[in-house]
Order: structure tokens, then C-alpha cells, then sequence
């Protein structure tokens, strides 16, 4: 089962389905991971009713950054903004399905944590917001 994950993890990887911006876009936020250098930014779109209709992100970093970053958006359309508040980091390891190291969950939960951020509007994300 890890290799089916893995195998989805690199095609998130390489082949972003929701890579790119939003002009303009509703909520938007960026940050980067110090340890490793990942950068992640991410724009979202959203109705009158508080759905998320786009969600778009651009940056670099490792397989796991990436591919997390572009699983957690694509999860996203159609819900709605509380939600999203709502999110755990149990769901972005649950999306991945492998085990990481504490190094690597760092990676991971980086798209989770500007999400919220961006969700919030918040000026500096806190690491609080990944649990």
C-alpha cells in the first residue's frame, strides 16, 4: 500500500494539478519552511456563500511539500472556508498515507499551515495552526 502512495505523491509531484496564481484572488498567503528552504504560496477563490471555487499555489520544495500543497488545494473546491478552518494535520497525513520523520512532517504540513493562514488572513502564520 506505501507504494501506491508513493507513486501519488510523485505524480502530485510532477504533475501539479493546481499549480498556478489567481489574479485576483479572495485569500492569500505565503511562507516557507526555514529548515529546508520549501516556499509555498497560495490563493484562493471563493463565491458569495464562502465556497472555495479555486485554489491555485505556486513554489518550491521537496516531493512531499509539493505534492501536499497540490492534494490539500485539490481537497478544497467545494468546501467552504470554515471548513477549511477545520482542518487537521491528521487529514494532510491521511492525503499523503506514508510515514514521515519529524523533518519531513514539517514539509508537509506547510501547505496546511499557509492555508489557514490564508483562511484567517492573518499576517504571519503561527506553526499553532498545523495542528
Amino acid at each position: 500500500m506505501d507504494d501506491l502512495y508513493k507513486e501519488q505523491i510523485l505524480d502530485h509531484y510532477k504533475n501539479p494539478r493546481q499549480k498556478g496564481q489567481i489574479e485576483p484572488s479572495d485569500y492569500s498567503f505565503e511562507d516557507e519552511n526555514p529548515l529546508c528552504g520549501d516556499f509555498l504560496h497560495i490563493d484562493l477563490k471563493v463565491d458569495e456563500k464562502g465556497v472555495i471555487t479555486d485554489a491555485k499555489f505556486e513554489g518550491h520544495g521537496c516531493a512531499i511539500s509539493m505534492a501536499s500543497a497540490d492534494l490539500l488545494l485539490e481537497s478544497l473546491l467545494g468546501k467552504t472556508i470554515e471548513e477549511t478552518k477545520k482542518l487537521s494535520k491528521e487529514d494532510i497525513l491521511d492525503m499523503l498515507g506514508i510515514e514521515l520523520s519529524p523533518v519531513r512532517l514539517k514539509c508537509a504540513l506547510l501547505s496546511l499551515k499557509v492555508t489557514k493562514a490564508a483562511a484567517y488572513e492573518l499576517k504571519e502564520a503561527d506553526d499553532n495552526l498545523m495542528e
